[in-house]
């Protein structure tokens, strides 16, 4: 027996299973991933652990290259030679590093724009409470010029107290 609660409708139906119906569970559906500003710290140092890793590789390359280059001997072959090896291998770790950067700014400026985003939202509510505020004021400072006024008491104190003009009310 199971400790679960059993507070489910008991008018559930159960379909009876197919004669030649394999009765293998059904696969768990695939989890999706986590948005990049949900992952651990960890997660997000292995993107500058790899660029690290093929920057470094790609200087190794040219190192062996230069070592294989001494021990067979400088000659204006050799150089060319060296040189047709090392333009891809700069070129490419220069573009991936290049891409990994521009893909970090993107990212930043994505987080930059929901923070403003959000500081606007928190603006314009702010607004909006400011203004139904001041109209909740505006109409018992109303309210308390029309019963003044009815008890005939002057009201040009309240008037200049609330700062408004002398046609307002």
């Amino acid at each position: 027996m199971t400790d679960l609660p059993t507070n489910q409708d008991d008018r559930t139906a159960v379909m009876p299973a197919f004669a030649g119906a394999d009765p293998a569970p059904m696969p768990a559906p695939m989890p999706t991933p986590a948005p990049a500003a949900a992952l651990p710290a960890s997660a997000r140092s292995n993107t500058a652990q790899r660029t690290a890793l093929v920057v470094l590789v790609g200087i190794g390359a040219l190192v062996l290259a230069f070592i294989v280059m001494l021990l067979v001997g400088v000659s204006s072959e050799s150089t060319n030679a060296l040189a047709v090896f090392a333009t891809p291998i700069a070129s490419m770790v220069a573009a991936y590093y290049g891409i990994t950067l521009s893909i970090q700014q993107v990212k930043n400026e994505r987080a930059e724009k929901e923070k403003a985003i959000a500081r606007a939202d928190s603006a314009d509510a702010g607004s909006r409470e400011t203004e139904v505020w001041a109209a909740q004021m505006e109409s018992g400072l109303r309210v308390a010029m029309a019963k003044l006024a009815a008890a005939g008491v002057g009201t040009d104190e309240v008037t200049k107290a609330a700062g408004t003009p002398d046609d307002y009310f």
